[in-house]
């Protein structure tokens, strides 16, 4: 079974109609117990870093996360939040991967949020096959995560970003594989059977 985990935030409604899709079971729950017992964890959100951070400091779900052993995928604002630092507001983060979020800084006229599809880079191994370099994939967001040592794949927009990171048993996608048509599909599998 995969918990989602649910902290009030946004489109996780989608997520679990991405794996309902797959044929996978999966609940949406902020249940302790129910989150440590799961095979696998989705870490999904739309939404605003502070806000989210503390509604996650209040459930106790900030150290929940932090202790988790099973795999584990932030998308979006997840991924995000996996970081140690948010320009967003400020935010100490979980700190399981020691990258900061940066607010993108429009050079010639760029729209921010960056929204829609884009090309992915990839680096093989984890959530990617090389058959997925080069594919788009569906985004939305403000802040980005500078490129660094967990990078697994990157995508430009105003300047290169990551568009995935891993560090350990912690998988994050910036971009939405539950909105990514076939291309996302297949990234979810590779999450499922990891």
């Amino acid at each position: 079974m995969i918990a989602i985990i649910d902290y009030n935030a946004g489109n996780v409604q989608s997520v679990l109609f991405a794996l309902e899709r797959l044929g996978i079971e999966a609940v949406l729950t902020a249940d302790h117990a129910q989150i440590r017992q799961a095979e696998k964890v989705i870490f999904p959100g739309v939404g605003e870093a502070s806000t989210t951070m503390a509604f996650l400091r209040e459930r106790g779900l900030d150290t929940l996360i932090r202790e988790l052993t099973q795999p584990v995928l932030g998308i979006c604002l997840g991924m995000q939040l996996l970081c140690s630092y948010s320009e967003e507001n400020d935010t100490p983060c979980l700190g399981i991967i020691p990258q900061k979020v940066r607010r993108f800084q429009p050079t010639h006229g760029e729209k921010v949020p960056h929204m829609g599809w884009n090309t992915l880079k990839v680096t093989p191994g984890g959530l990617f096959t090389p058959d997925l370099d080069g594919q788009y994939v569906y985004f939305v967001h403000s802040y980005y995560v500078e490129i660094g040592p967990y990078t697994t794949a990157e995508t430009n927009y105003i300047q290169p970003f990551s568009a995935a990171l891993q560090k350990d048993n912690f998988y994050a996608t910036q971009f939405h594989p539950e909105k990514s048509g076939s291309v996302g599909e297949q990234i979810l599998r590779h999450f499922i059977n990891c």
